[in-house]
């Protein structure tokens, strides 16, 4: 009498799951870096959006010069310039650290009503456009900059619109 052997043994199927885990550990790696840079492109693109506002003049807040995070200027800022609020888009805020009552994007105004709204990029291998600057600045261009030190997002890259 012949046997039929029309299954798969268990070593097959073993080797067939360790060949699967390897591909999908291989995919994650190079889609992780991909979403890193899927986060920092909305950063940029959400700073430039509300960036084009500077050039009508940075908003000195009620409370004084200093620096904000962009959640607690928003309201303001439609208050005192209605025109422009239907322009201002909802729920900005940082895709990875951001919440409904911090956005993790950043203000700084001073005296002289020069001002920067800057956020933490989270790819530590982007290249520096503002290599004079080690830190936000009032009147210091628009760019990426490195800092001494990392951010809430894990590098020391930061990305800054300023007037």
């Amino acid at each position: 009498m012949e046997k039929n052997n029309t299954g798969f043994t268990l070593i097959e199927i073993l080797v067939v799951i360790a060949i699967i885990g390897v591909l999908a550990v291989i995919a994650f790696v190079y889609f992780g870096g991909a979403t890193v840079k899927a986060r920092d492109a909305k950063r940029m693109s959400d700073l430039n959006q509300i960036g084009r506002f500077l050039s009508f003049g940075c908003l000195v807040p009620d409370a004084g010069v200093g620096e904000y995070d962009l959640n607690d200027l928003i309201e303001e800022y439609k208050i005192k310039y209605p025109q422009y609020a239907n322009s201002i888009p909802a729920n900005i805020r940082d895709p990875k650290t951001g919440s409904d009552s911090a956005s993790n994007y950043k203000y700084i105004v001073n005296i002289s009503k020069q001002c920067v709204l800057y956020a933490n990029l989270e790819d530590k291998n982007v290249e520096v456009s503002l290599p004079n600057i080690s830190e936000p600045t009032p009147g210091g261009g628009k760019g990426i900059y490195e800092a001494e030190s990392d951010g809430w997002n894990g590098s020391n890259k930061y990305f800054a619109v300023s007037n």
